[in-house]
């Protein structure tokens, strides 16, 4: 029971990830420099690679996805100190990346105690 828990937690931070880097390129700071397709093949293309199995709770899917996670944490934490307009945005990318991050580790944690 413990288990589905954590898969929740991590399904709540991959979706709002997913959703915030929709938006954020494309809605509330689209950029000036870079074509938005790109941006969002970029930013969304790698979460999308693992998604099938993590919506299947396969264990190497959500040790994946636990990788994947770290980079948007690392970028929400260099746009939280640089830009102080986008820095609400960056807070999410923290708060969601770290949902993703926690919840699939300690889903496949819980899952290899069994």
């Amino acid at each position: 029971m413990q288990r589905v828990y954590y898969h929740y937690v991590a399904s709540a931070g991959f979706f709002g990830l997913f959703l915030l880097q929709m938006a954020w390129h494309t809605v509330l700071f689209p950029s000036q420099g870079f074509p938005t397709a790109i941006l969002l093949l970029i930013s969304v293309g790698p979460l999308l690679l693992p998604f099938r199995g993590f919506l299947r709770a396969n264990l190497k899917s959500c040790t994946w996805m636990t990788y994947l996670s770290l980079p948007y944490f690392a970028h929400g934490v260099a746009e939280a100190y640089v830009s102080v307009p986008e820095r609400p945005y960056a807070l999410l990318e923290l708060l969601f990346s770290l949902l993703l991050c926690f919840g699939a580790g300690m889903y496949v944690y819980k899952a290899e105690k069994i």
